[in-house]
Parts: C-alpha cells; sequence; structure tokens
C-alpha cells in the first residue's frame, strides 16, 4: 500500500486554456498507484469543486479539490481551488499541500508559477513536471527552476494542445526534457516515475 509517509515522488501539472479536457485525458490514463498529482489550472472558483468530483467519477486515481495541510497520499490528485495558490511543503517524511491567497502572479490565482516554484524548492529531484494546453507563459520560469533542481519535465505537444502557448514558453525557456502528445503522457510520465 502507499501509505501517505512512503511518498517519494510527486507529479506537477500546469495548464489552462484547454486544460480541463487534456487534464480528463491525463488523469483517466493514471493507474491507481500513481504518485501524488498537484494540479494548478486556470479555472474560475465556483468551477473547481464541481470539475474535481466529475474527474474522481472518471478515473482510477481519487481526484478531488485540495485543501490546506493534507498529507498527500498516493492515487490522489488535488486540484487547486479557483481562490487559491497551490503549494507543497515537507512535513518530516510527507509532503503536504499549502493553500495560499497571496496576490495573483502572472494574473492568475491559482498560478503555475507558483506550484512549480514550490515544487523546485521543496520536491527538488522528487518532481515531475507536467506542462498540457494553455495561453500565456504562466509556470515557465518556474518550470526551469525544477529543472535545475533535478526534476524531470515534460510539454504537451503542439499537435494535441488547443493552446501551445505555456508549452511552447516552457520549451523555448530550456526547461523541458520532452515534448510529448497528450495522448502519451500519462505513460511516459509513469515510466519516468518507475525510473
Amino acid at each position: 500500500m502507499n501509505s501517505p509517509e512512503r511518498v517519494h515522488q510527486v507529479i506537477v501539472v500546469g495548464s489552462s486554456t484547454g486544460g480541463t479536457e487534456a487534464l480528463r485525458v491525463f488523469l483517466s490514463q493514471m493507474p491507481p498507484n500513481a504518485p501524488p498529482i498537484l494540479i494548478a489550472q486556470h479555472m474560475p472558483e465556483a468551477f473547481t469543486h464541481s470539475f474535481a468530483e466529475r474527474l474522481d467519477g472518471l478515473c482510477k486515481i481519487r481526484v478531488k479539490e485540495a485543501e490546506h495541510g493534507e498529507v498527500l497520499g498516493g492515487g490522489k490528485a488535488y486540484i487547486a481551488p479557483g481562490h487559491s495558490h497551490l503549494l507543497v511543503s515537507s512535513a518530516g517524511a510527507s509532503y503536504r499541500t499549502v493553500l495560499s491567497n497571496a496576490p495573483p502572479v502572472n494574473r492568475h490565482r491559482p498560478s503555475v508559477e507558483v506550484l512549480f516554484k514550490s515544487a523546485a524548492v521543496i520536491l527538488g529531484a522528487n518532481a515531475v513536471g507536467v506542462m498540457l494546453t494553455g495561453m500565456g507563459r504562466d509556470g515557465a520560469l518556474a518550470m526551469m527552476e525544477m529543472r535545475r533542481a533535478g526534476a524531470y519535465n515534460l510539454a504537451q505537444d503542439e499537435a494535441s494542445c488547443v493552446v501551445f502557448g505555456m508549452p511552447r514558453a516552457a520549451i523555448e525557456a530550456g526547461a523541458v526534457h520532452e515534448v510529448v502528445p497528450l495522448e502519451k503522457m500519462a505513460g511516459r510520465v509513469m515510466q519516468q516515475v518507475k525510473r
């Protein structure tokens, strides 16, 4: 069993325009033994809870709206609520969620930049970063910080993106190890986790 204390790797995901469908594809392909997944999707707060519930019904893993101070467990995905930044903190041998109502970053709260920056600092090489479809540049610089800290990063390819803004920005920043079609993203992430 994957108890919270045994979590070593964490997948962090950023997405925006087109991200709701991309997350459905990505998360529905994740196996029950997947590491914890933290997600910053640009979305109004009125919709994040019902979005998480809908995905939970479609996936083999548990999908929920993140709450403050939760110990991360395997086989679970935590979606940032639309009113807060989502970060990760270390708590002894485990990791916890942190919600912050700090000002928007790159005009967004939740911001991918905030999530990825905390992953670089707290998770280091224990993180796998995933940049999915989205407009703008949110998260690109922090994804580069993740790479410098030892994380392995993947970006969705242009052909499968609704908007190739955020993945393109991360690729151009030199933050990405691998560019992958959406349909193959979950499999490549799990291969990387098992290495």
